[in-house]
């Protein structure tokens, strides 16, 4: 049985080849949205191999899941498959493939969970230090303003969304450099970034040790930041958002020795200061289209024997 086989083959060599091919491109830091869609097709062809695999290994091992997945299927169909023909592999292939999603599922359901922890805790320093005023109601996604030294601005998702700004950030920002920062953290809030985030965070501290996920939650990080930047530079332009960048990281000295989690903060801004030509409609159309038919191979390798057996 050969088909399990090669759809692993087709998600390594995925793996593999797919974040050397974007790593080498120069066009994901001037589309970073098209660039967050194909890496997220990449990611889940790899997936869909990878189960897809499980289905056939399991329905090879054990007669039982046999019945289920082909139940429905001729018998010409079945016989395709030479699923009688399979040896040992099959069931701990199955196994293994099948504690891997376990685990990948226990691993996003942590990160979740470790999410919504840091943002109670981060709520109710908010509910501390700025609390509603008598007679005032919550409104979802409304601007709260903190007492701080420290410029900075921050969206706080969950199922009561604020956009926080400290009054330090307040005094640096100048005209509308301030709509530009909210402007940026409005575009993560739209696009579900963080979901992106937590997903791509997950695989990548689940499986430490394949280097596809590392890849895609570094990519994911970076690439969420360069589109929340478009959106504000589009509403406020480049130059405006570049300084707005400038204010808010320059006492922390980014552009000096870069601390770890704010070395990209120069390259956004020399990146919104030199914006690089954008690519034709017609060639992000293709590339949207092309990373849309990555996770259809997988499927396509899978019933393959199938629709051969149906003529």
């Amino acid at each position: 049985m050969m088909v399990p086989a090669a759809l692993l083959l087709l998600g390594a060599l995925t793996a593999v080849a797919a974040p050397r091919l974007l790593a080498r491109a120069d066009w994901p830091d001037r589309e970073p949205v098209v660039a967050l869609w194909v890496w997220q097709c990449v990611v889940a062809a790899v997936l869909l191999c990878c189960a897809l695999s499980m289905v056939l290994s399991a329905a090879a091992a054990w007669q039982a899941v046999r019945g289920q997945v082909f139940a429905p299927a001729p018998r010409a169909v079945v016989e395709a498959y030479a699923l009688g023909a399979a040896g040992p592999w099959a069931a701990t292939t199955a196994v293994a493939l099948a504690l891997g999603g376990v685990w990948s599922a226990a691993m996003l359901v942590r990160e979740v969970v470790r999410a919504r922890a840091r943002r109670r805790r981060r709520r109710a320093e908010l509910s501390l230090r700025a609390p509603l005023l008598p007679g005032e109601q919550f409104d979802r996604g409304r601007l709260v303003v903190l007492e701080g030294e420290r410029p900075d601005a921050w969206w706080l998702p969950g199922t009561a969304p604020r956009l926080v700004v400290t009054t330090a950030a307040l005094r640096r920002l100048k005209g509308r450099q301030l709509d530009a920062v909210l402007a940026h953290e409005q575009g993560h809030a739209r696009a579900r970034h963080d979901w992106l985030l937590h997903c791509s965070a997950a695989l990548a501290g689940g499986f430490p040790q394949v280097p596809v996920f590392a890849a895609f939650r570094d990519e994911m990080h970076r690439l969420v930041e360069l589109a929340a930047d478009d959106m504000a530079s589009r509403r406020f332009g480049r130059l405006t958002t570049a300084l707005a960048l400038v204010e808010l990281n320059e006492d922390r000295g980014v552009f000096a020795l870069a601390p770890a989690g704010h070395a990209d903060v120069p390259r956004r801004v020399h990146r919104l200061l030199t914006p690089p030509d954008r690519l034709t409609a017609a060639r992000r159309l293709r590339l949207t289209a092309a990373a849309a038919l990555v996770p259809v191979v997988p499927v396509l390798v899978a019933f393959v024997p199938g629709l051969r057996a149906l003529g």
